[in-house]
Protein backbone atom coordinates (compact mmCIF):
# COMPACT_ATOMS: atom_id res chain seq x y z
CA UNK A 1 0.00 0.00 0.00
CA UNK A 2 1.35 3.86 -0.70
CA UNK A 3 0.65 6.20 2.15
CA UNK A 4 1.26 9.73 1.95
CA UNK A 5 2.68 9.83 5.45
CA UNK A 6 6.07 11.69 4.37
CA UNK A 7 4.67 14.42 2.46
CA UNK A 8 3.00 15.46 5.69
CA UNK A 9 6.28 15.44 7.67
CA UNK A 10 7.98 16.95 4.75
CA UNK A 11 5.20 19.95 4.72
CA UNK A 12 5.69 20.56 8.07
CA UNK A 13 9.13 20.67 7.88
CA UNK A 14 8.61 23.05 5.14
CA UNK A 15 7.54 26.63 5.13
CA UNK A 16 4.04 25.89 3.20
CA UNK A 17 0.99 24.33 4.27
CA UNK A 18 -2.00 23.14 2.95
CA UNK A 19 -3.40 26.63 2.51
CA UNK A 20 -0.13 27.85 0.56
CA UNK A 21 -0.40 24.90 -1.83
CA UNK A 22 -4.33 25.55 -2.93
CA UNK A 23 -4.07 29.44 -3.07
CA UNK A 24 -0.14 29.79 -4.23
CA UNK A 25 0.11 26.46 -5.76
CA UNK A 26 -3.07 25.49 -6.84
CA UNK A 27 -2.88 22.07 -5.77
CA UNK A 28 -6.83 21.51 -5.64
CA UNK A 29 -8.47 20.59 -2.12
CA UNK A 30 -9.46 16.95 -3.68
CA UNK A 31 -5.69 16.51 -4.05
CA UNK A 32 -5.30 17.39 -0.36
CA UNK A 33 -8.15 15.18 0.70
CA UNK A 34 -6.39 12.32 -1.52
CA UNK A 35 -3.54 12.61 0.41
CA UNK A 36 -4.80 12.49 3.28
CA UNK A 37 -7.13 9.80 2.29
CA UNK A 38 -4.08 7.98 1.05
CA UNK A 39 -5.71 7.82 -2.51
CA UNK A 40 -3.95 7.29 -5.86
CA UNK A 41 -2.88 10.12 -7.22
CA UNK A 42 -0.92 11.00 -11.00
CA UNK A 43 2.94 11.46 -10.82
CA UNK A 44 2.57 14.52 -12.50
CA UNK A 45 1.06 15.74 -8.88
CA UNK A 46 3.82 13.57 -7.08
CA UNK A 47 5.99 15.81 -9.84
CA UNK A 48 4.60 19.15 -8.59
CA UNK A 49 4.79 18.26 -4.79
CA UNK A 50 8.53 17.58 -5.48
CA UNK A 51 9.40 20.50 -6.88
CA UNK A 52 7.02 22.96 -4.27
CA UNK A 53 8.73 21.11 -1.18
CA UNK A 54 12.39 20.48 -2.75
CA UNK A 55 12.28 16.97 -2.03
CA UNK A 56 12.42 13.58 -3.08
CA UNK A 57 10.09 10.99 -4.03
CA UNK A 58 10.14 9.17 -1.44
CA UNK A 59 9.53 12.24 1.00
CA UNK A 60 6.53 12.39 -0.36
CA UNK A 61 5.32 8.73 -0.36
CA UNK A 62 6.22 5.56 1.00
CA UNK A 63 5.36 2.05 0.06
CA UNK A 64 4.70 -0.56 2.33
CA UNK A 65 3.18 -4.04 1.80
CA UNK A 66 0.13 -5.65 3.27
CA UNK A 67 -1.78 -8.73 3.63
CA UNK A 68 -4.58 -6.79 2.77
CA UNK A 69 -3.73 -6.12 -1.11
CA UNK A 70 -5.14 -7.00 -4.52
CA UNK A 71 -3.66 -10.28 -5.89
CA UNK A 72 -1.78 -9.98 -8.46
Amino acid sequence: MITYEPFWDSLSRSKESTYTLINKYHISSSTIDKLRKNKPLNTTTINDLCRILDCKVEQIMKYTPTENEQIL
